[in-house]
């Protein structure tokens, strides 16, 4: 009996000794200092889990056993759609090591799940397989929360920038509360472009051609990731716990500008160019504590910045002294051969040596884990690049406190698509809304409308088409039209705003004869361009799409009508002004279609300003403000005004 007690009391002594060991396991303590921290975890890792930190994938191929396996520190769910069963079918059969990072890809599941608490239990799967590793280093998860959580069913889709830029609308805290609401604490966000030709495919990303107004636009990192304390080091991340996101400042750098605004392509202008228009966006986020920063697929001199040590590892880390991660664009190391993924080795020496800290792999992670590795173990990258890559990821983890909190708990699900943030919404839709042209004559306007009236038309493509009014990054990677998330269509905001005695009567592409015999006191037109994201959105024309400048012309020819515009940018519309009696430009505005009735009815007045110079011909591109023989059809800054009918 007596050595029964000796053994009991041995085990129990060992297990007591082996909590107090975990206890005092410095990276674990949050009472340490996070350098503390960073150094002791560091000093417990093999190359195998440094390299899963460096490695992000996407969620379709993810579950717990592949988090375990390959050391995944990092997820993924980018709005993008590739021969995934393929990929799936390729790259899962051969599971032998582990991972650090995860994205939502386009059809990554649950990408059609209209309820939170499905994300949250994914997720949270997920981050279990990352914390049954040996050290348990909790994984980040990313989603494109490019306007709201535009990828999830029910959220609240604000304007894109492009609209932002006119209203200088801080959003960040709400879209960060929706985001934390579906179990994602990282979003690649925001867009700090400065998009110097409309006919770039994104340039509705973008806030401003003038890079004041992107600047300004970087106060939606702190709303994002939150206020920085004045004990801040300049460079360092800061994200507040709990209810904020880690932010992803985008892209760098130079995108915004390149030649005849072909997306991808090269950026021909000189350093000095590069630093006065492009680069102070990231000299804010900086400052501004963001989290890390994504480089973009485009040249700089016939360089992809994928590869350019220059600018990441010279500029970016060294002169501007930013010490987050730096991070790829989506499978966009591949892109640095052509075809792509035509050398991945070299693609890999060539992006690591650069100064890129984690790699967007998608799916081909065992084909990237194993080329890393063997370019470290034979000296082409030197540990001391892997060091400080993993310092960096790591650096953003323990401040964030995923190593304290890895989980989200259920009671965040309230916040997706809260009435607050609709509200917000609303509000930004009714900033964002530039007035172009107001009557046929100027003393006598055509708005704000009357809301009583006998009969009104509205026509269009867009005017009850949620898809439409959201545009691209919505729910799926170029958008699509159609109801394909909750909102208020704008033909909606109309019957709401009217008094009960108008009748709207709605005809998408109406004949002359019809409205001719309706004897309509006025019309609606609300057309513009289909959804569109990225390259698919390169345009050389910028025509707005038929049936759309038929239906102007029908509809304005025939009775007095205002012309609502939903464009990713400006687009040409010289020809068709004559004829209309005013003129909106609502951009992209998001779910809160009432925001648009909201003033032209007048219970708000038109205060918005082009933040994009708006040309007559595509022939003047590109031209922004300051350009010799600037002369646009709307210049930059321009922007009717009207006062709120109160009575």
């Amino acid at each position: 009996m007596e050595k029964l007690y000796l053994c009991v009391f041995a085990m129990l002594a060992t297990c007591s000794w082996a909590i107090i060991v975990k206890s005092h396991v410095k990276y674990k303590d949050p009472k340490q200092p996070i350098g503390v921290r960073i150094m002791d975890l560091m000093s417990r890792m093999t190359l195998e889990e440094k390299i899963g930190q460096m490695t992000h994938i996407d969620s379709y191929v993810a579950t717990p056993e592949v988090m375990r396996t390959y050391l995944i520190g990092n997820l993924s769910k980018p709005l993008i759609f590739f021969c995934i069963n393929y990929l799936k079918i390729s790259f899962l059969t051969s599971l032998t090591s582990s991972l650090g990072s995860l994205s939502i890809g386009g059809a990554s599941p649950p990408s059609k799940e209209p309820y939170p608490e499905a994300w949250i239990n994914t997720i949270n799967t997920l981050q279990r397989g990352s914390l049954a590793t040996r050290l348990g280093i909790p994984m980040m998860y990313g989603i494109d929360a490019v306007h709201g959580n535009s990828k999830v069913y029910n959220a609240t889709i604000f304007p894109h920038n492009i609209g932002l830029g006119v209203t200088r609308q801080k959003i960040g805290a709400a879209t960060a509360l929706e985001v934390r609401a579906t179990g994602i604490n990282y979003v690649f966000a925001p867009c700090v472009a400065v998009c110097r030709d409309p006919r770039w495919g994104r340039c509705f990303e973008s806030f401003s051609e003038d890079p004041n107004i992107v600047r300004v636009m970087t106060e939606i990192i702190t709303g994002l990731q939150g206020d920085i304390h004045s004990k801040g080091q300049i460079g360092f991340p800061f994200v507040v716990r709990q209810k904020k996101v880690a932010a992803c400042a985008k892209h760098y750098v130079g995108d915004g500008g390149t030649t005849r605004g072909i997306n991808e392509n090269n950026t021909a202008i000189d350093f000095h160019g590069l630093k006065s228009i492009h680069m102070p966006p990231y000299h804010d986020a900086i400052r501004k504590g963001v989290a890390s920063i994504m480089v973009s697929y485009s040249s700089w001199k016939g360089v992809k910045m994928h590869r350019n040590h220059e600018l990441i590892a010279g500029f970016l880390k060294n002169a501007l002294k930013f010490k987050g991660f730096v991070i790829s664009d989506f499978m966009g190391i591949d892109k640095l051969t052509d075809p792509p993924h035509a050398d991945y080795t070299w693609s890999i020496q060539q992006s690591i040596s650069a100064g890129l800290d984690m790699i967007m792999v998608g799916f081909n992670y065992p084909e990237f884990i194993s080329g890393l590795t063997h370019l470290v173990k034979k000296k082409f990258i030197p540990m001391s690049r892997i060091d400080d890559a993993v310092r960096r990821i790591l650096r953003v983890k323990f401040m964030m406190g995923l190593f304290e909190n890895p989980f989200t708990d259920f009671s965040m699900a309230k916040y997706l698509g809260e009435q607050d943030h609709r509200d917000l919404a609303r509000e930004a839709v009714r900033k964002s809304l530039v007035l172009l042209k107001n009557g046929k004559f100027t003393d006598v306007p055509m708005l704000p409308l009357p809301k009583k009236s006998t009969r009104i038309l509205v026509a269009g493509t867009h005017a009850d088409d949620i898809g439409n009014q959201c545009g691209g990054w919505t729910i799926e990677w170029h958008g699509k039209s159609g109801n394909i998330t909750k909102g208020t269509t704008i033909l909606a905001a109309v019957k709401n705003a009217v008094d009960p005695t108008t009748e709207v009567v709605y005809e998408e592409e109406p004949s002359p004869d019809f409205i001719r015999s309706n004897n309509f006191s006025y019309a609606i037109v609300v057309t513009g361009e289909y959804p569109y994201s990225e390259s698919v959105g390169d345009s050389q024309t910028l025509m707005i799409p038929e049936p759309g400048p038929t239906t102007i012309m029908n509809v304005c020819g025939s009775v007095e009508c205002v012309v609502v515009l939903i464009t990713g940018r400006p687009v040409v519309i010289e020809p068709y002004v004559p004829i209309m009696d005013a003129l909106v430009a609502a951009w992209l505005p998001g779910t809160e279609g009432q925001g648009v009735a909201d003033v032209l009815f007048g219970d708000y007045g038109f205060t918005g300003k082009l933040a994009h110079t708006w040309f007559r011909t595509v022939d003047q591109l590109p031209m922004n403000v300051g350009d010799p023989n600037y002369d646009p059809l709307y210049p930059f800054g321009y922007g009717l005004t009207t006062e709120a009918n109160r009575s």
